[in-house]
């Protein structure tokens, strides 16, 4: 499977926004972004003309790359978005906030969406008291994510409480830190979703 080995904050800057692909650090002043807004390379502070296409294709790179998504599998995102009832792009954002291993992130198990899908990977969630090992997995209204007894000692893990009580919880998700445990109470809707994305500009590349 493919992989980004490169470093993250230079994705940040190629984007122009935060994207917080490395969790704590993204928000202290260590952050390559803060230091140097501007994309990377020799000609990364040059003003360059920008088409229609290059926005969008823009758009579509920043919502993949903060989900950890390839290509391949965004594309089929988008293909079920379409195929379902209501606004295509809003479809494509629940799907990607739906994932196992953003639930996990949103629930503070994790300081980032690459790391989360670690933890996911190596077995030490359970969804509704089953071992998972699936990041993509898509979650359901009622579904609750778990740590086992035997996995809490894990220092990332250790750490919940307070990662919720910096960077906050959605409101379609419940997350009981001390318990190790959250669920998903609603479907999240627009609102719910922070990142900077206009999801237009994605259907538009995708419909051409």
């Amino acid at each position: 499977m493919a992989k980004y080995i490169e470093a993250k904050c230079r994705i940040c800057r190629r984007e122009g926004c935060k994207l917080f692909l490395k969790g704590d650090r993204c928000f202290t002043d260590k952050c390559a972004y803060d230091r140097r807004p501007y994309a990377p390379g020799q000609h990364g502070r040059a003003r360059k003309k920008v088409s229609d296409y290059a926005v969008q294709l823009r758009e579509k790179q920043k919502t993949r790359r903060a989900y950890g998504v390839l290509e391949c599998q965004f594309r089929g995102y988008f293909e079920k978005a379409e195929m379902q009832k209501g606004v295509t792009g809003a479809n494509l954002l629940f799907m990607l906030e739906r994932r196992l291993d953003n639930v996990v992130y949103r629930l503070g198990f994790a300081n980032s969406r690459n790391q989360a899908r670690q933890l996911v990977r190596h077995g030490i969630f359970t969804l509704n008291g089953h071992r998972v090992t699936i990041p993509s997995l898509q979650v359901k209204v009622g579904d609750i994510v778990a740590v086992p007894e035997k996995n809490r000692k894990i220092s990332v893990l250790a750490e919940a409480q307070e990662v919720i009580a910096r960077r906050g919880c959605p409101a379609w998700l419940e997350a009981l830190g001390a318990d190790f445990r959250g669920t998903v109470k609603a479907l999240p809707q627009r609102d719910d979703i922070q990142f900077p994305v206009n999801e237009q500009l994605i259907v538009e590349l995708y419909s051409k």
